[in-house]
């Protein structure tokens, strides 16, 4: 009776039977781990011990093929590369999820080689070992795609791959389409473009607006893909010098109404990791200074910090934490 009062046994309801304990916060948030769900931490530990086995029995209740988020945490993972390719070469019925996987940490792993520093600092040997991997990775992502047709999140990386690779315009702009054939409203191709069209990668100033505006333009009410519009947002004050660019009543508004019509909305799901499309609202909607959407969108989160896109600011959780006292 007392939970019900009190609204304690609503969020469990809500949290669903797969998630993670909330850790012990510092500063009043936490890091997320494993998408926040029992199932991908179980994943993550039979990726971390190299047990292609377990691997395959973690990954039933979800499909790698579309599911980006779940395919991120195995990206992510260091020695992934030393394993997987057994798994490639000797399980033929999966060779399609072995080859998704090896490519995508591949092009993760090279990227790791250039590091984020500007590109008249990066050695001409981390340039190499750079495309080394990108080579690899694309081979792998392009036999994963022909072998399952219909799966989208090879074509996402290999955004990610032609813009590493200066592939050009119509290579890029061919995998940006074969993406969204397959899957129109999908979020991480629509955030991967946003950043290509930036004036950094050759994008003219108000193309990423215009490209997330039409993307929402088209989506439903409680779509993810709503992100877009404070992602968009974001790049633009990456791109600016100036700190308060956000800060205008036009653009306050419009990121309200995005929240309102995607994350916030009644019809958007819980999936593991939204806590991932809760931060990206939260960043933009602090950095335009619109407090009240800002409050709705930090007391969701309850103290659940992902580092994307916050990896922007130099101290990316002081500034989460900051952000979250002031809403």
């Amino acid at each position: 009776m007392f939970g019900k009062l009190f609204g304690r046994a609503e969020e469990r309801t809500a949290a669903g039977p797969h998630a993670l304990p909330t850790p012990r916060k510092q500063n009043g948030m936490y890091t997320l781990r494993a998408l926040g769900d029992t199932r991908v931490l179980a994943l993550v530990g039979a990726a971390g011990l190299g047990d292609w086995e377990a691997v395959k029995a973690a990954l039933t209740p979800f499909d790698l093929g579309r599911d980006h988020q779940i395919l991120n945490e195995l990206e992510e993972l260091g020695r992934v590369q030393t394993w997987i390719g057994r798994a490639v070469e000797e399980d033929k019925e999966h060779r399609a999820t072995a080859l998704l996987i090896a490519g995508a940490r591949h092009i993760k792993w090279g990227w790791e080689a250039r590091t984020a520093a500007r590109a008249s600092q990066v050695t001409e040997q981390q340039w190499r070992v750079f495309h080394k991997r990108l080579r690899i990775g694309e081979e792998q992502l392009l036999e994963a795609a022909e072998l399952r047709p219909e799966w989208v999140t090879p074509w996402r990386r290999l955004l990610t791959s032609a813009r590493g690779m200066s592939l050009g315009a119509d290579i890029t702009e061919a995998r940006l389409d074969a993406a969204l054939r397959r899957a129109p409203l999908d979020l991480e191709t629509h955030i991967e473009w946003i950043s290509q069209l930036q004036p950094r990668w050759g994008g003219e100033p108000g193309q990423a607006l215009w490209f997330a505006r039409d993307a929402y333009a088209h989506a439903p009410e409680g779509d993810r893909v709503g992100c877009v519009i404070p992602m968009a947002h974001i790049e633009d004050w990456v791109e600016s010098d100036e700190t308060n660019c956000l800060k205008t009543d036009e653009i306050r508004e419009e990121l309200r109404r995005a929240a309102e019509h995607s994350i916030l909305h009644p019809a958007y799901e819980r999936r593991p990791g939204w806590q991932n499309d809760f931060n990206i609202f939260a960043m933009a909607l602090s950095l335009a200074g619109e407090r009240q959407a800002a409050k709705r969108v930090f007391h969701a989160l309850d103290g659940a910090f992902t580092s994307w896109p916050w990896a922007y600011f130099g101290e990316p959780e002081k500034q989460f934490a900051r952000h979250q006292r002031r809403a």
